[in-house]
């Protein structure tokens, strides 16, 4: 890990850098929303906006790397974003707002891929699963600590959109002057669904529902909060449980996931994240209650996206890693288009609390789909299957291709002990 931090260290903080302004624009923009009287569905709209283009600069991005090089898309990208957050506060409209978020997303989305490529470069086979790791922990203490920002200010002022654009633009520093050498970087071509669907079929269905649940987190928890009055400090706190329970629940859940059918496990985490998501829908909860349930939510739907990737890994050929690894990203992007739309149809119909509910239809729908897998094929013996790594649902498909690739080589925990 000392190796790792040496190596990468202006890498992983100019990440960090990076998520804590990401981080303050997801919140933000829902608490600002709701100042300029935006109702609901315009919201989802504009939230939904972030998860279009982050699609397609997943798809776009790898194009432009191997046309201009790694340095000039990053700086390009990253002075996107610090334009983009500027010009939240300076255009407080929501279809100008939904535009913004498509420029964002995209920027982001090609700011992650050129970053983990950086990152994959710098790692040996022996370090990259702990890189990744800490790449993914560094990605979550940025938005878990952009929370606390959001109290600085007031968000129907400037302060609170310029801050996260000077830290974006100071998180490329460190990155740009850094000493690595730029790595090599080829296109990947997704494997066919159909394809990719026969090798998992839990593996492509419990992703595009991933999907929705990501987006309506990160994209919808700050408009449900401002529509049920939350103060900026709750809403915050709120937001960062999601976060915290994401990152401690990782390893726990890894753990088990490596001794145990992982259909078992997805199984199990989808029904409990159902059932905690349901109880703010059915009762009135305190604000404890809701922080409970919010690192529930998050602690069960961040794992699940290593897990389920781990389990698709299990079926897989070493040759066909790499375009299932696109293919993911892409079932995944699908599924959070669509996340914040339907969360803001539902809230609009039913009230706030739809928010709620929409997550925990989700998880049903993922544990019931988990639980008819089980009776359709037997799971491959835990001593045939990959080892578990962490990994950020923001993971571009060059990241997912090395924890796949990095899996299928490390042993067991059994075959070491």
């Amino acid at each position: 890990m000392l190796t790792v931090l040496r190596n990468s260290w202006a890498l992983l903080l100019g990440m960090m850098l990076l998520m804590i302004g990401n981080g303050v624009q997801g919140t933000l923009l829902g608490i600002r929303g709701g100042i300029e009287g935006f109702s609901t569905s315009q919201m989802s709209y504009v939230m939904s906006g972030y998860f279009l283009g982050f699609l397609f600069g997943s798809r776009m991005t790898p194009g432009m790397i191997q046309r201009v090089g790694h340095v000039r898309v990053f700086a390009a990208l990253g002075s996107m974003i610090s334009a983009v957050l500027i010009a939240y506060a300076a255009a407080p409209d929501w279809m100008v707002w939904m535009v913004m978020r498509v420029l964002i997303g995209f920027s982001f989305s090609g700011v992650y891929i050129t970053a983990e490529s950086w990152l994959n470069n710098a790692s040996t086979n022996e370090t990259r699963g702990q890189a990744l790791s800490l790449y993914m922990i560094m990605q979550m203490l940025g938005i878990i600590a952009s929370q606390a920002l959001l109290n600085l200010g007031d968000p129907s002022g400037y302060f609170l959109f310029v801050i996260p654009s000077i830290l974006v633009s100071v998180a490329f520093t460190p990155i740009l002057l850094s000493a690595s050498k730029a790595p090599a970087f080829e296109l990947t071509k997704p494997l066919d669904f159909v394809s990719l669907y026969r090798t998992s079929p839990l593996g492509c269905v419990g992703i595009f529902l991933l999907g929705g649940v990501f987006s309506a987190q990160f994209g919808m928890a700050s408009v449900w909060g401002a529509s049920v009055g939350l103060s900026v400090r709750d809403l915050s706190i709120f937001v960062a449980s999601i976060y915290t329970g994401g990152l401690v629940a990782q390893y726990p859940i890894g753990w088990l996931s490596d001794r145990m059918d992982r259909r078992r496990l997805v199984f199990a985490l989808s029904v409990l994240g159902a059932i905690a998501t349901v109880i703010p829908f059915v009762i009135s909860a305190n604000f404890f209650v809701l922080v409970l349930v919010g690192a529930i939510m998050g602690g069960v739907s961040n794992p699940l996206y290593s897990l389920l990737v781990a389990y698709t890994n299990d079926f897989l050929d070493p040759h066909d890693m790499a375009a299932a690894s696109a293919g993911l990203i892409f079932i995944n992007g699908v599924g959070a288009i669509g996340g914040p739309i339907l969360t803001g149809w539902i809230m609009a119909q039913i009230g706030p609390d739809g928010f709620f509910l929409f997550i925990a239809v989700l998880f049903g729908a993922m544990a019931a789909y988990a639980a008819w897998r089980m009776t359709r094929r037997p799971s491959p013996a835990t001593e045939h299957t990959g080892a578990f790594t962490p990994l950020s649902p923001t993971a571009s498909a060059l990241a997912i291709e090395a924890v796949m690739e990095a899996r299928s080589e490390t042993p067991r925990p059994e075959e070491t002990e």
